[in-house]
């Protein structure tokens, strides 16, 4: 596709603007962002680090337009690369905080940005996302790195600054288990986490030819916007027991409970959190003590899963009230999923997304 949008071609010498939007970008970067005669060594990006920068101007003025920034908003921006989306963030908002961890993005961004006047509004930091707590922010636009899309997300809907609103660019099938409802094949634990505390919109797909280097597969744009009232559940208990719930998400819960890793796991962790004691036998009765307790304890879970009519249920076909109603009735019945003794950050979801 020749040419490119007269608002874009403003920007930019008569002589170039025959240029492809992917030509554009790379003279962009190369020269500073101004057409400045002094070129830099040709960019390379990485797409081992997910270093895919979107180059298409309508798509990008697409993004802003739906995130409905207002003047006064702070932006954070996560992975914002050589700043085609950083510079209209900050056209429209008061404040732009973009984390990046890479220095030479870092380099190119901040040079574009002083040269369009505005770096004043730029607050870069250099460091991985997933390893800082966030300043605050009113909104979340990025084209985020598909490696860490589930950690990220994650530290976002969980995390302990509140946001308006997060419009993100994933990767389309990334996109499409967020969007999943029970009972579609796509529907996983993921899609469950994020539905109890957030809402999710679909926005548009996003041709992987209008990323520079072009990926492998196509995107989505979603917007994600925290719910006012969440359910009243101890959130980590609650991670912990859909973790253990969708391990085997077209299985049967019967079928997943009676795993005796699960049993294993499940009557260490109850005991901790203050499930009844077994009575004490005998040193020479301990072999036969230990069988007893695993069968007693398995017992009371098959006897939860049927009491609440789950036992032939498959989770993936469940809605988020029927689970929740679940993790009650094993609660209830001194069972618990999460050890309390631990500060854990385990919330990745790569494993199980699938």
């Amino acid at each position: 596709m020749l040419g490119a949008p007269r608002r874009v071609l403003g920007l930019i010498p008569y002589s170039l603007q025959k240029l492809s939007p992917r030509q554009l970008h790379h003279h962009d970067v190369n020269n500073g962002g101004g057409g400045n005669s002094e070129k830099e060594e040709s960019f390379r990006f990485y797409k081992s680090r997910g270093q895919h920068i979107l180059v298409n101007p309508r798509i990008l003025d697409t993004i802003v337009r739906r995130s409905a920034i207002n003047p006064t908003d702070t932006v954070l921006e996560i992975g914002p690369g050589t700043g085609n989306l950083t510079l209209k963030l900050l056209e429209a908002a008061h404040r732009v905080v973009a984390v990046e961890i890479d220095d030479r993005m870092v380099h190119v961004l901040e040079k574009r940005v002083l040269q369009h006047g505005l770096r004043h509004k730029l607050n870069v930091i250099q460091k991985d996302a997933l390893r800082i707590l966030f300043p605050h922010f009113d909104l979340v636009v990025a084209n985020i790195p598909y490696g860490i899309s589930s950690p990220l997300l994650m530290k976002l809907v969980y995390g302990a600054c509140p946001f308006r609103s997060a419009t993100l660019l994933l990767q389309k099938e990334f996109a499409g288990r967020l969007l999943a409802n029970p009972g579609d094949s796509e529907f996983n634990r993921l899609a469950v986490n994020v539905k109890l505390v957030a809402d999710v919109e679909f926005v548009m797909d996003v041709s992987k030819r209008d990323f520079l280097p072009c990926p492998k597969v196509d995107s989505s744009v979603v917007i994600i916007r925290p719910k006012d009232q969440v359910p009243d559940v101890d959130m980590r208990e609650w991670r912990a027991f859909t973790r253990t719930c969708f391990s085997r998400k077209n299985k049967t819960l019967g079928a997943t409970f009676k795993q005796k890793s699960k049993l294993l796991s499940l009557s260490k962790l109850s005991n901790v959190s203050g499930f009844a004691e077994e009575e004490e036998e005998d040193d020479d009765d301990h072999d036969h003590d230990e069988g007893g307790s695993q069968r007693s304890f398995k017992e009371k879970i098959i006897g939860v899963l049927k009491t609440g009519g789950y036992e032939d249920k498959r989770p993936s076909k469940l809605s988020i009230e029927e689970l929740l109603h679940l993790l009650s009735l094993f609660n209830g019945a001194g069972i618990y999923f999460h050890d309390c003794r631990k500060n854990s950050n385990e919330d990745r979801f790569d494993e199980d997304d699938g």
